[in-house]
């Protein structure tokens, strides 16, 4: 959903037009509030929101999904180092740094 000037409002004119806004906000709409001309906060309704985060939280699970389906795939072509050797090159390139 994409949001039309008439969509972006003054803080002020928010504090003086809550109820009605927040009628709009649960019908559907979703509200800029601004703060001195710059972008301040949104306005949405609670069930797009728990929708937002179910979507963020997919997100970073098909990212957790693909980071271990490197690695397998790391572990099968055998391009894998042992943690503690790793280790020890990364505090001998720091302290020759």
């Amino acid at each position: 959903m994409t949001i039309s000037t008439s969509d972006v409002i003054p803080l002020s004119q928010a504090r003086a037009n809550f109820s009605e806004l927040a009628e709009d906000v649960k019908a559907g709409a979703e509200k800029l509030i601004t703060k001195n001309g710059e972008a301040y906060i949104a306005m949405i309704d609670a069930k797009r929101l728990d929708y937002y985060h179910q979507l963020e939280r997919e997100r970073i699970h098909l990212l957790l999904i693909s980071e271990a389906s490197k690695g397998l795939d790391d572990v099968a072509a055998d391009r894998t180092k042992d943690a503690r050797s790793a280790l020890k090159a990364i505090k001998k390139r720091r302290a020759t740094a």
